[in-house]
């Protein structure tokens, strides 16, 4: 996932999940931004969540 996304790029230091210091190896795109996360199983957890939330929107409209 993390292709060419940065860790410099990343709108945050610290894993949402973990409070852990983010990881190069665990960066996503999200809405346009970088996101990073303590390692690949969180971030995979969040891609998980944000994809049934941002389902849920669009749904609505």
């Amino acid at each position: 996932m993390a292709g060419n996304l940065r860790l410099e790029d990343c709108v945050n230091e610290r894993c949402p999940w973990s409070g852990d210091p983010v990881s190069a190896d665990s960066l996503t795109l999200y809405r346009g931004e970088v996101v990073g996360f303590c390692n690949p199983g969180c971030r995979d957890k969040f891609e998980k969540a944000a994809s049934v939330f941002d389902a849920a929107i669009e749904g609505k409209k």
